[in-house]
């Protein structure tokens, strides 16, 4: 298992936003995390990546617990995230977007990658390179120099998906990667994630869109409450009486 999430809860103020909660994730999987609004995704996310301490409870990625880390060094352990609001430089072309990504690999911070000089001439070449093949594996090379704010919605979500895939993270978790964009947007968005898995990467997605989960997920995870309701393939999770229950309040109907 390239995750594992064990006993974990986040507590705000008494209230119990994740709950006793264990999960694992395969590699080259992916893993759609759903339910009601205010059921626990989010906060989860921000428990793998850092963003939150858990109240109890410990995360394992790659077998070595990450519970502690800073986000900072969570990334760089290889977890990558994305936002369900877009976190682009507006003001900065696409392709220097990408590359601030890729800044975070090497170990000098991002002012010394910044840096124009004859030393650090061949690792920009390197990265440049690697941005244009990013930008290229999501159909965005020929806005390389477009600044960001003038992309679509759906294109800034690809270009932030590419800058994940810029820091080499082995498990990608990305925040309604198909909210809010055109549906001739969503195919690129699925090729990427076909992608990662078809590279025994893993990925966990938060998502509203039930066509998208059920075309690409392999496991689906059910939170309410903070708890887990059900986990199973989608076939399992969307014949699931509980399911219906927790987002429409009644239990589906059988066929006559």
């Amino acid at each position: 298992m390239i995750l594992t999430v064990e006993n974990l809860s986040k507590n705000f103020d008494g209230v119990k936003a994740v709950d006793d909660l264990s999960l694992s994730v395969e590699e080259g999987k992916i893993t759609a995390l759903i339910g009601p609004n205010g059921s626990g995704k989010t906060t989860l996310f921000n428990l793998i990546s850092g963003f939150l301490r858990p109240t109890s409870g410990r995360i394992l990625f790659e077998g070595r617990e990450t519970t502690h880390l800073s986000p900072y060094k969570i990334a760089n352990q290889g977890i990558g995230r994305t936002f369900q609001t877009i976190r682009l430089f507006p003001r900065m072309s696409v392709i220097d977007n990408i590359l601030l990504g890729l800044s975070g690999n090497r170990e000098e911070g991002l002012l010394t990658a910044l840096l124009k000089g004859k030393k650090l001439q061949s690792a920009e070449e390197e990265n440049r390179d690697k941005a244009l093949s990013l930008l290229t594996s999501v159909d965005l090379v020929h806005k390389k120099d477009e600044y960001a704010e003038n992309l679509s919605f759906g294109q800034r979500r690809l270009v932030e998906i590419a800058r994940t895939l810029a820091m080499n993270s082995k498990l990608l978790l990305l925040d309604e990667p198909a909210s809010g964009i055109y549906p001739e947007m969503i195919p690129k968005i699925l090729a990427v994630m076909h992608a990662q898995k078809n590279a025994d990467n893993a990925v966990i997605i938060i998502e509203h869109n039930m066509q998208v989960v059920k075309t690409m997920a392999d496991r689906v995870i059910v939170l309410n409450n903070g708890k887990k309701l059900a986990e199973g393939t989608p076939e399992e999770i969307f014949n699931h009486d509980g399911v219906h229950n927790a987002y429409f309040g009644r239990r589906r109907q059988s066929a006559p």
